[in-house]
């Protein structure tokens, strides 16, 4: 099963990729064709939003799965151990109420928008609709899975594993702060 969600969150990564390279490749010609031969791309703006919307979802994805998300826990970390917890349960529920809201509307709207073109380049606008609904589904399985992990007590209270990080032994070069 890891193996499944490895190649999972690489095909996410190369997509992210993907529409990078897309949205640069389109915005740059449309601007170069507009300067240099007074002409452009119609579909090139419509494209490139898609493109983008794709990408921050996607993005989110791998965002969350890492913990790369900006947090501020000043107050969680002041809390005794079953706080964090506590905090860290509370946290994912709401997290899971976000997501099946994000998917109900985004399902609602790809259904309504099945038949809907988009004006410039002619597909269903569900297309652009259903990034929601995998965004939604896929941070739904990695919620519950944390959530899981963190009712059987296998993950701490800002969300990680208790498993032993390779680089906790480490300690951090002098802060900027500490300097004369």
């Amino acid at each position: 099963m890891k193996i499944l969600v490895e190649w999972y969150f690489r095909l996410l990564k190369l997509l992210v990729v993907g529409c990078m390279a897309v949205m640069v490749v389109m915005v740059f010609g449309n601007v170069v064709l507009r300067y240099a031969f007074n002409s452009g791309i119609s579909v090139s703006e419509e494209l490139s939003r898609w493109c983008f919307v794709w990408m921050v979802f996607l993005g989110a994805l791998i965002a969350l799965r890492e913990h790369a998300h900006l947090g501020l826990d000043s107050v969680v970390k002041r809390l005794p151990v079953i706080g964090q917890r506590i905090c860290l349960v509370i946290g994912h529920l709401l997290m899971l109420f976000v997501c099946w809201l994000i998917t109900k509307g985004s399902w609602a709207q790809a259904v309504i928008n099945l038949d809907v073109t988009a004006p410039a380049s002619g597909l269903s606008m569900a297309w652009f609709y259903s990034a929601g609904v995998v965004f939604g589904v896929s941070a739904s399985v990695i919620l519950l899975v944390e959530l899981i992990q963190a009712l059987r007590g296998r993950l701490n209270g800002d969300g990680h594993s208790d498993a032993p990080d390779a680089t906790e032994h480490l300690v951090p070069a002098t802060d900027a702060r500490t300097q004369p």
